[in-house]
């Protein structure tokens, strides 16, 4: 009788060994939000627990420059929430496998690949915003800011703080929009003047694009050029800050999904594609951000402005693909000794 209690914990063991053996695991690389990914996964699981994601997060440049440099031995299998302009580098680059998804039809055209079968599509749009802390504000009779334009003025010295481009997808959809708006000209446009301007003001550029608005939140600086879930989030629960949607125009990015050519579990893949596109995931997606994929999915948020899409500037993803490389070491030739040390 004694060895009876071994011989059942060996039974049980290898029972799970079993279970485990039969699952399929995806390597997912990811630049979701630590506090939106066991959601999004848990929805998945109900559908399909058979697959177990294993999740590799980080800032959305270091994800890209992770993928990149692993660009002759891939090790992920699908990219799940990283920045399209980030994606369609990759697919200019040979390193997705195109896949048209079962909810492909639902999303909008704006907001995927045009080729069919896409190499991307989008899952939600993610957008600029400034968190303006009031009562720090008000400490330092510092006025709230209308514009972009507005936080050139020498009373926001010190006390503005935005993420690096070349770490953060928010970041670099900031710096590209405004190139777009005033102008690039290989460093000698109005986007770089501007930056000129604002780098006076900044205190700091941080590795994360929500750290600029906890950092507004917490009355650590005035200003935190952010985008709209953090800021969203933030006042939600209870932050002193006022969102500031800036007149010109707001840069945005996708969120978006792509399948890594060469992945050895492609049905899983395809599978967790299917899923990631579906309703169900578009109304997770929609409890974080204000415009998804399909459209009529998301609620109006409390904190966003009902017209909020239509402030959205037209990006270019080809042109922020394309010269990213260009951008970023102009940016950093520029701009960098501000940079938050890693």
């Amino acid at each position: 009788m004694r060895f009876t209690p071994t011989l059942a914990a060996i039974a049980l063991a290898l029972a799970g060994a079993g279970a485990s053996a039969q699952k399929t695991q995806l390597l997912v690389y990811t630049a979701l939000e630590t506090d939106q990914i066991k959601a999004y996964q848990d929805g998945f699981a109900k559908v399909e627990p058979n697959i177990e994601i294993k999740w590799v997060r980080d800032s959305t440049g270091v994800v890209i420059a992770k993928l990149l440099a692993e660009k002759a031995n891939p090790q992920a299998d699908v990219i799940w929430g990283v920045a399209a302009s980030g994606l369609a580098l990759f697919d200019k680059l040979g390193m997705l496998d195109p896949y048209a998804p079962l909810n492909l039809d639902a999303i909008m055209p704006q907001y995927r690949d045009k080729k069919n079968p896409p190499a991307w599509w989008g899952m939600d749009v993610y957008g600029a915003v400034v968190c303006f802390n009031t009562i720090e504000a008000g400490k330092r009779n510092i006025p709230r800011p209308e514009t972009w334009k507005d936080l050139l003025k020498p009373v926001y010295k010190g006390q503005v703080v935005m993420p690096n481009p070349a770490s953060s997808g928010t970041g670099y959809f900031d710096v590209v929009a405004w190139l777009q708006m005033w102008g690039d000209d290989n460093g000698k446009g109005g986007g770089w003047k501007y930056m000129d301007g604002l780098h006076d003001n900044i205190a700091q550029y941080t590795h994360s694009g929500s750290k600029p608005c906890n950092m507004a939140a917490a009355g650590e600086y005035t200003v935190g050029i952010s985008f709209e879930y953090r800021g969203h989030s933030n006042k939600s629960k209870g932050a002193p800050i006022d969102l500031v949607f800036p007149k010109e125009g707001l840069g945005w990015d996708l969120e978006a999904f792509a399948i890594m050519k060469g992945t050895k579990h492609l049905a899983a893949a395809k599978k967790l594609a299917d899923w990631a596109s579906s309703k169900d995931a578009m109304i997770l997606y929609g409890k974080n951000f204000a415009v998804t994929a399909q459209p009529g999915v998301a609620p109006k948020l409390a904190n966003i402005p009902a017209d909020y899409e239509s402030r959205l500037i037209k990006m270019n993803f080809d042109y922020a693909a394309t010269n990213r490389e260009r951008i970023l070491a102009e940016w950093n030739k520029r701009y960098a000794a501000k940079s938050e040390k890693r």
